[in-house]
């Protein structure tokens, strides 16, 4: 299951970096949120579906799962959807102030 999420993860990552890489503000946000959102997965794939009992159970428990990663996942997507939310804002601002949401006009010109 792991090198499935690892798959699918990386493909998250082509699409990403191919969004990114574009010249469209909006399609640059999505790029980023995409790429966040493989990370999500990489770092799920990095620590491996593992069964067991919940870690409250006490010290005589035969196999529990580490919450740790799963804690650190959660924290990953809270800061990804605030900063989806920040640059959509950003990208929004930038549209309405200058009329434009290509970045080679939002660049400016050479004599500036």
């Amino acid at each position: 299951m792991e090198t499935f999420i690892t798959i699918i993860a990386g493909i998250l990552f082509t699409v990403g970096t191919y969004l990114i890489l574009n010249k469209n503000l909006l399609r640059i946000i999505l790029g980023i949120t995409i790429f966040s959102h493989a990370t999500h997965l990489m770092l799920l794939a990095v620590n491996g579906i593992k069964k067991g009992a919940a870690p409250l159970l006490g010290e005589n428990a035969a196999s529990y799962t580490d919450p740790i990663p799963q804690a650190l996942i959660l924290t990953s997507i809270v800061i990804s959807f605030a900063l989806t939310a920040f640059l959509l804002v950003l990208g929004y601002r930038t549209y309405v102030e200058l009329g434009t949401d290509n970045m080679k006009q939002l660049r400016g010109s050479s004599h500036e």
